[in-house]
């Protein structure tokens, strides 16, 4: 084995296209439309040849002044295989930052290493990870609410929904109900209609699960989660602003439904420790993204295991692939968002296949292909390069 370092860290922005539009609130709807979008590629680049690749998404956090300030200094030079302690300086560059250096900054460029290491040693990251299992139990995950008719716009239609949800072969669906800017939002009463048409359309053997509005007070979290308790929901997840953790600790010890989280609390693994050993939520929840990257994430896997604790992987893609395949309490893959009126299963341009598909049982197989997985259409990315 040669001492290959790494070279090169570039992004490659492109031209593409997106069937989803996002609302003033931030939240992914279907597109009537197709509409043009640009992407970008991180590629990183050793010595001997090896590149690992990650396609960024959900912001700008990879601008030219962020790669040039505070990650080719850092990575420039260094063996690739180093992740740890890779990260460990980026996240020690972070104070200094001011905020340019993001949490999901520190997650693209971990993750592309980890892709790097992958496909120079020609296995999965999944496997390099720990590679507990080969497949995955999913759960589908549905956009949030909106008015469209025929949409997700009433208790009907996400009833319905799920009827044909459970009838793929889903064995556990999450509904993401109405938030802000849908005009009637938030509203607790339909968000409990919602939950009680859905449960009645799928019968008791379905796992489901429910994550409303994020700013609910406390009344109307309790009130809440003691109705969807009775239909026998799995888990809940912020219902209230994750930053009152005291809030979370009274909501747990009052109800019987499951409460997972956090989500969007800053903090990676630390702030996790915390939730954890407060007893403020039921399952830990970290996302590769949230946390950092692959490996941090993993490190609240096995803080939630050594509590007990399952550990809910937020979000789908090959990062959230990786971190299910790995950890033996990451006991769902998130698949999603999920729409009546949204196709799923059509790869963007810039891939030639989706990395998640789903067989009748409701499993996902993890990918075989070396590194994260993702199917990269490389051709397309340099036919439609942005200079």
């Amino acid at each position: 084995m040669t001492n290959a370092t790494i070279e090169s860290v570039t992004i490659t922005n492109f031209a593409t296209t997106s069937r989803t539009s996002v609302d003033a609130e931030g939240h992914a709807h279907p597109s009537k439309v197709e509409l043009p979008a640009i992407a970008s590629l991180l590629t990183i680049r050793d010595t001997d040849g090896n590149e690992g690749h990650f396609t960024p998404t959900g912001g700008d956090y990879l601008r030219d002044h962020v790669v040039q300030t505070y990650i080719e200094p850092i990575l420039l030079g260094k063996d690739p295989l180093r992740r740890e302690q890779i990260w460990n300086d980026l996240y020690l560059a972070q104070r200094g930052s001011y905020g340019h250096l993001h949490d999901r900054a520190l997650a693209f460029v971990e993750m592309a290493l980890w892709d790097l290491a992958g496909r120079r040693f020609g296995v999965p990251v999944w496997k390099l990870a720990g590679g507990f299992r080969d497949k995955v139990q999913a759960y589908a995950s549905t956009m949030c609410g909106d008015e469209v008719p025929g949409g997700l716009s009433s208790p009907g239609d996400y009833a319905a929904f799920a009827e044909q949800l459970a009838g793929e072969g889903y064995r556990g669906i999450k509904l993401h109900t109405w938030m802000p800017p849908v005009s009637f939002a938030p509203d607790v009463k339909m968000d409990i209609a919602a939950c009680a048409a859905v449960r009645e359309a799928v019968g008791p053997d379905v796992q489901l699960m429910l994550d409303p509005h994020h700013w609910y007070n406390r009344t109307d979290a309790l009130h809440l989660a003691k109705e969807i308790s009775k239909l026998g929901f799995t888990w809940m997840e912020e219902p209230m602003d994750e930053y009152s953790m005291s809030s979370y600790k009274w909501l747990v010890e009052q109800v019987d439904v499951l409460v997972a989280g956090p989500e969007s609390v800053d903090g990676k693994f630390r702030s996790r420790a915390e939730w954890a050993a407060s007893g403020s939520v039921d399952i830990l929840r970290i996302g590769a993204l949230s946390a950092g990257g692959i490996s941090a994430a993993l490190k609240v896997c096995a803080l939630a295991e050594g509590f007990g604790m399952d550990c809910e992987i937020h979000g789908g893609g090959s990062g959230a692939l990786a971190l299910v395949g790995s950890a033996p309490n990451a006991r769902w893959y998130e698949r999603g968002l999920l729409h009546p009126h949204y196709d799923y299963e059509t790869p963007p341009p810039h891939l030639h296949s989706i990395i998640d598909p789903i067989d009748t049982s409701g499993n996902v197989e993890l990918p075989d292909l070396p590194g994260l997985g993702d199917d990269i259409n490389f051709e397309y990315i340099e036919e439609h390069r942005i200079v």
